[in-house]
């Protein structure tokens, strides 16, 4: 995948190839780390690279979940998302994500963009005032969530052992990089 997604002539294609563009920057954090690396949490922060992987995916599963309805039963619990257990593997939750996020595409390809869903009350980062979201607001907002996340990876992962994302994604793609960089 290029550095920068395609354009897109349809708005759901475009958002869902912007979200499938941060979900591969973040993944990419942990390209040829051990389960211990991605476990690791080397900053001050309590973040690790595997655990942003699996707390996208789940985060992302939840809110798609919400939008169209279906309960699940095994679900960690917040502060277990961010955490790559010792019974976990890095393939395990990057497979985890891969599964999540098929499962994206159809719910949006079942729904459509203009799918309304009601706003849960009582969560403190959910503003009282809006009483539902759309599917397209939804894909907004886990691009925004998705991006974020791959700079604390980034950081995390630079921390690790001096990789930044230019050098993974161009040694990972193949890269030939000009003499300007």
């Amino acid at each position: 995948m290029p550095g920068m997604p395609d354009p897109k002539s349809d708005l759901t294609d475009q958002l869902l190839t912007y979200l499938a563009q941060q979900r591969y920057n973040l993944k990419l954090t942990a390209y040829g780390l051990s389960d211990h690396q991605a476990r690791s949490t080397p900053t001050t922060s309590t973040l690790s690279i595997g655990g942003l992987i699996k707390h996208s995916a789940w985060c992302e599963r939840g809110w798609f979940d919400m939008a169209s309805g279906r309960t699940r039963t095994e679900q960690p619990d917040y502060v277990e998302q961010f955490t790559l257990t010792s019974d976990e593997t890095i393939d395990d939750v990057i497979a985890l994500y891969d599964e999540v996020a098929a499962e994206s595409e159809e719910t949006v390809a079942e729904l459509g963009l203009a799918h309304r869903f009601a706003n849960p009350k009582g969560v403190p980062w959910f503003p009282e005032h809006v009483d539902e979201w759309d599917v397209r607001w939804l894909l907004l907002h886990l691009v925004e969530e998705v991006g974020r996340h791959a700079g604390h990876a980034d950081i995390i992962r630079e921390t690790i052992d001096g990789r930044q994302m230019g050098d993974i994604v161009a040694e990972v793609e193949g890269w030939v990089m000009p003499d300007w960089v």
